[in-house]
């Protein structure tokens, strides 16, 4: 009986076919986890842009609220002079007035930063005038705001968009 042959060649001198075509499939499996890697890069990317973009919808919607309640402070203020909150939690419940008057049912976080601190606009006597996120983030909204946000337009970082109540202006009107 002759011996096995080692040599990588058959009975007839013939290389065998089986040890070459395990390069090509070792070089296709490659190739494709280059393209599924690729294209997990890139639905990460729209994932995080989409979540930026829910931030920002979030921030716009909860700095909105916060300015209504700065306004119906003001406005339902007893009395002849206007007052503004000396304190957030003073939206929660007018101290003002002896039954409970609610203007916020609870101070939000800020939905960019995640903190629950917010920057505050303060007047002379330390009223609270309007808030904004502390955020130093680039927005992705550069234009296209209501009207009530127009001042947001071009603005280089989320801690620019304040919202703030203006006297004789009504919160969210247009004017």
């Amino acid at each position: 009986m002759p011996a096995p042959n080692n040599s990588g060649q058959g009975r007839r001198g013939g290389w065998r076919r089986q040890g070459r075509t395990g390069g090509f499939t070792y070089f296709g499996l490659l190739i494709i986890v280059v393209i599924m890697g690729v294209l997990l890069v890139t639905a990460g990317e729209v994932w995080h842009t989409a979540q930026r973009r829910e931030k920002e919808t979030e921030l716009l919607f909860i700095g909105n609220q916060f300015r209504q309640a700065i306004n119906d402070y003001y406005e339902h203020t007893p009395g002849k002079e206007l007052r503004y909150p000396v304190s957030l939690e003073d939206l929660l419940k007018d101290p003002r007035y002896p039954s409970t008057q609610r203007y916020l049912r609870r101070i939000y976080s800020d939905p960019v930063s995640g903190s629950e601190q917010w920057g505050l606009i303060k007047g002379p006597d330390g009223e609270i005038y309007g808030v904004h996120s502390l955020s130093e983030e680039e927005p992705l909204k550069k234009g296209n705001f209501s009207l009530s946000d127009r001042d947001f337009e071009g603005r280089k970082k989320y801690a620019d968009w304040v919202f703030m109540h203006v006297p004789g202006r009504r919160a969210g009107s247009s004017l």
